[in-house]
Protein backbone atom coordinates (compact mmCIF):
# COMPACT_ATOMS: atom_id res chain seq x y z
CA UNK A 1 0.00 0.00 0.00
CA UNK A 2 1.13 3.52 -0.67
CA UNK A 3 1.03 6.77 1.07
CA UNK A 4 -1.22 7.76 -2.11
CA UNK A 5 -3.95 5.08 -0.70
CA UNK A 6 -3.91 5.54 2.66
CA UNK A 7 -4.72 9.15 2.39
CA UNK A 8 -7.92 10.37 3.85
CA UNK A 9 -9.25 12.91 0.60
CA UNK A 10 -13.18 12.05 0.86
CA UNK A 11 -15.50 13.25 2.76
CA UNK A 12 -16.87 9.76 3.19
CA UNK A 13 -13.32 9.20 4.54
CA UNK A 14 -13.83 12.33 7.49
CA UNK A 15 -17.52 10.85 8.17
CA UNK A 16 -16.59 7.71 9.08
CA UNK A 17 -13.79 8.86 10.95
CA UNK A 18 -15.53 11.26 12.70
CA UNK A 19 -18.57 8.40 13.59
CA UNK A 20 -16.09 6.28 14.19
CA UNK A 21 -14.15 8.50 16.78
CA UNK A 22 -17.00 9.04 18.48
CA UNK A 23 -17.48 5.23 18.94
CA UNK A 24 -13.98 4.74 20.47
CA UNK A 25 -14.54 7.90 22.99
CA UNK A 26 -17.99 6.39 23.86
CA UNK A 27 -16.42 2.70 24.61
CA UNK A 28 -13.27 4.48 26.76
CA UNK A 29 -15.60 6.74 28.83
CA UNK A 30 -18.13 3.43 29.53
CA UNK A 31 -14.83 1.35 30.12
CA UNK A 32 -14.05 3.45 32.71
CA UNK A 33 -16.73 4.05 34.54
CA UNK A 34 -17.28 2.56 38.09
CA UNK A 35 -21.10 1.79 37.73
CA UNK A 36 -22.19 -1.75 36.37
CA UNK A 37 -21.76 -1.16 32.51
CA UNK A 38 -25.10 -2.05 30.83
CA UNK A 39 -23.97 -2.65 27.27
CA UNK A 40 -21.36 -5.28 25.64
CA UNK A 41 -17.99 -5.61 24.10
CA UNK A 42 -20.23 -7.40 21.21
CA UNK A 43 -22.81 -4.06 20.74
CA UNK A 44 -19.93 -1.88 19.06
CA UNK A 45 -19.10 -4.35 16.46
CA UNK A 46 -21.75 -3.91 14.36
CA UNK A 47 -21.35 0.15 14.11
CA UNK A 48 -17.71 -0.85 14.06
CA UNK A 49 -17.96 -2.34 10.87
CA UNK A 50 -20.93 -0.27 9.44
CA UNK A 51 -17.93 2.65 9.53
CA UNK A 52 -15.98 0.26 7.58
CA UNK A 53 -18.52 -0.54 4.74
CA UNK A 54 -20.01 2.71 4.47
CA UNK A 55 -16.40 3.92 3.88
CA UNK A 56 -15.77 1.48 1.87
CA UNK A 57 -18.40 1.52 -0.67
CA UNK A 58 -18.10 5.56 -0.47
CA UNK A 59 -14.63 5.31 -1.50
CA UNK A 60 -16.50 3.32 -4.90
CA UNK A 61 -18.33 6.32 -5.82
CA UNK A 62 -21.78 5.01 -4.40
CA UNK A 63 -21.74 7.88 -2.27
CA UNK A 64 -25.38 8.05 -1.52
CA UNK A 65 -25.31 4.08 -0.57
CA UNK A 66 -22.57 5.04 1.88
CA UNK A 67 -24.36 8.04 3.54
CA UNK A 68 -27.53 5.48 3.68
CA UNK A 69 -25.40 2.88 5.49
CA UNK A 70 -23.88 5.76 7.71
CA UNK A 71 -27.12 6.79 8.76
CA UNK A 72 -28.15 3.58 9.63
CA UNK A 73 -24.68 3.50 11.76
CA UNK A 74 -25.63 6.63 13.81
CA UNK A 75 -29.38 5.14 14.02
CA UNK A 76 -27.89 1.93 15.84
CA UNK A 77 -25.41 3.50 18.33
CA UNK A 78 -28.25 5.95 19.79
CA UNK A 79 -31.24 3.32 19.80
CA UNK A 80 -28.96 0.58 21.24
CA UNK A 81 -25.64 1.93 22.85
CA UNK A 82 -27.88 5.49 23.98
CA UNK A 83 -25.16 7.36 24.43
CA UNK A 84 -26.67 10.54 25.64
CA UNK A 85 -28.85 8.38 28.15
CA UNK A 86 -29.60 10.52 31.42
CA UNK A 87 -30.71 7.30 33.71
CA UNK A 88 -27.03 6.44 35.00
Amino acid sequence: MTLEAADVHTINDWMTMGVFAGLIVLFLHRSMATAEPKDHLWQYLPPALGCAVANYIGNQGLGIWAGILLLAVIGYILIVLKPFDQTS
